[in-house]
């Protein structure tokens, strides 16, 4: 029986659709499987991490926060710097800018051996601006090879370097130089005329001559007298 040329191109759209479903659910399942072994690998950490600071024995809740701080896995902190800053992240997927302040925070940039013009250029490899905690890992160890460093010492510097946090940020600078260029008393000429005399700013009346249109002269100290006199 010899098939119609539309009868054939519908068989031709279905064998490509079943061939597509068959490729989605294979892809699913792998992404599936690929997310149960990397669970199971965290567990794992997280199993030894605590094996190796001994909470099998009754503590006292201040070392029990300790080691709590202690045994973050490295797809804890990813997640918890990935959020840092954005509030609609979900914690999979990291940006450069986030991934340098972890760095900068568990000093793995010293702008020495390491800078961030070094992370750039590695990051900018995986043309993303984001990348998933497995090419993170992959983003440590080509890092690593690049700088000649420990990828080991890497990841146990950002682990235990905390929760993120503006620590170490620039302080407003204080000091005798700062404060004499600041004060407005010392202020001389059309400088002098833009602050009154507690040092607050004028506005746009210190910065701007206003025409006088009184009708008096310039400088005359009688004005508006006349009708308290008369």
């Amino acid at each position: 029986m010899v098939m119609s040329d539309q009868e054939a191109g519908a068989k031709e759209v279905k064998e490509v659709k079943e061939v597509k479903e068959v490729k989605d659910v294979k892809e699913t399942k792998e992404a599936k499987e690929t997310e149960q072994k990397e669970d199971k690998k965290e567990c794992e950490e997280r199993s030894n991490s605590r094996a190796s600071t001994g909470t099998s024995t009754p503590e006292p809740k201040s070392r029990r926060m300790v080691t709590r701080h202690l045994s973050l896995t490295l797809r804890e902190q990813f997640r918890n710097f990935s959020k840092f800053g954005d509030t609609k992240s979900d914690g999979k997927m990291i940006t450069l800018s986030q991934a340098d302040k972890w760095f900068k925070q568990a000093r793995v940039i010293d702008g020495k051996t390491l800078s961030t013009t070094d992370t750039a250029i590695t990051f900018n490899r995986f043309k993303s601006k984001k990348v998933t905690f497995t090419d993170f890992e992959k983003y440590l160890d080509e890092i690593a090879k690049a700088k000649k460093l420990d990828s080991k010492d890497i990841k146990a510097k950002l682990k235990d370097c905390g929760a993120p946090g503006t620590s170490g940020t620039t302080s407003v600078v204080r000091s005798s130089a700062v404060d004499r260029l600041t004060d407005t008393k010392k202020f001389t000429g059309s400088h002098k005329l833009r602050f009154d005399a507690t040092g607050r700013g004028k506005g746009i009346s210190g910065r701007k001559d206003a025409a006088d249109t009184s009708g008096y002269v310039s400088g005359y100290k009688n004005k508006n007298t006349y009708d308290k006199s008369h």
